[in-house]
């Protein structure tokens, strides 16, 4: 079983490699890939769930997600994302729901979305022994107070600001951190600033690793952000399957006789 420590001790010798996934089969795949780390991300919200931000997303979802991929892995760090609420109105609560995720979902740490009001909170979470992955630049939580999914650390001010909430959640015991849609040049100096692995989502090459979500990797969907690569196109793939499918249901070529069976001494029932 994987630990936080063996992803702390591969940062400088070889880049980290990151997917979400938010169900079973997906996860076996990411594993048999050989990736390093599974985040059960709340962007299902928006990636699988229909919704168009994260913000719905509820501790039932995430919990219920990372049991599936913690059930398909074990040569894999299973991270589960902290939903919007779920944490920061109070310590009790935070430390529960995290440690639901921990204890019941099968993950092996949490991330969370930070800001001032989680330094304290990441030093009590990994003081209890749940290991923390602190996200930086662009949170999707606070879409509503960014005003969209905008570049992050743009100016001076904000980039430092960046800085030293890395360099904070770093000493508060965090044992990596995500940096989202910031400059690259940032992300550099960042990565070099803490000792702790960096793993950047558009935020250039120079972080220690890197995390996409994975419907945007298999082409998934209609639309990705400009940082991430399409490596597939599955949606037409699958598109193609279920039209098979049906042209040979309604032409009467499935299922054919290797798709049946016939039990004996049973063809006069009435």
């Amino acid at each position: 079983m994987p630990t936080v420590q063996d992803i702390r001790r591969k940062a400088g010798d070889e880049p980290i490699t990151m997917l979400t996934a938010y169900d079973a089969p997906t996860a076996a795949a990411v594993e048999n890939a050989g990736l390093d780390v599974v985040l059960v991300g709340d962007s299902m919200g928006n990636a699988v769930m229909g919704y168009d931000s994260t913000l719905p997303v509820t501790m039932d979802d995430v919990a219920s997600r990372t049991g599936a991929v913690a059930r398909a892995t074990e040569d894999t760090l299973v991270v589960a994302d902290m939903p919007f609420l779920s944490f920061g109105a109070s310590e009790e609560a935070s430390v529960e729901n995290a440690g639901r995720l921990l204890k019941d979902a099968g993950a092996q740490a949490v991330k969370l979305e930070c800001g001032e009001h989680t330094v304290e909170l990441t030093d009590t979470l990994t003081s209890l022994g749940i290991p923390v992955m602190a996200h930086l630049g662009l949170t999707p939580q606070h879409v509503n107070q960014l005003g969209g999914y905008t570049r992050q650390g743009t100016t001076e001010d904000t980039a430092s600001e960046i800085l030293r909430l890395a360099e904070a959640h770093a000493d508060a015991g965090a044992f990596s951190l995500v940096l989202e849609h910031v400059p690259a040049n940032v992300a550099a100096q960042i990565t070099d600033a803490i000792d702790i692995p960096t793993i950047g989502i558009g935020a250039g090459p120079d972080t220690d690793g890197q995390v996409l979500v994975v419907t945007d990797v298999l082409g998934m969907t209609d639309w990705s952000p400009p940082f991430a690569k399409q490596y597939g196109d599955l949606k037409a793939e699958m598109e193609s399957a279920i039209t098979e499918y049906k042209r040979d249901v309604e032409n009467g070529d499935f299922p054919a006789s290797e798709h049946s069976h016939a039990a004996d001494d049973l063809d006069d029932l009435y």
